[in-house]
């Protein structure tokens, strides 16, 4: 993992067709800006892992008495 410091207005370029933009710092929150091609999906990991939990739950047995 890369660890990098930045400030307020500062950028970080990913490839040839990604920047992420440093908006905002607050005193618990960062608030970044993603610059990327449209046909890009980009979505917050913990999106990804509720998703993976709900697809992944077994599917719960009828039991006839």
């Amino acid at each position: 993992m890369l660890v990098l410091s930045r400030r307020t207005g500062e950028r970080i370029l990913i490839g040839d067709d990604v920047a992420v933009t440093i908006v905002r710092i607050g005193p618990n929150t960062v608030r970044l800006g993603i610059d990327a091609p449209r046909n890009m999906n980009i979505v917050r990991e913990e999106l990804c892992v509720e998703k993976q939990e709900v697809t992944t739950q077994p599917t719960p047995r009828v039991v006839e008495a």
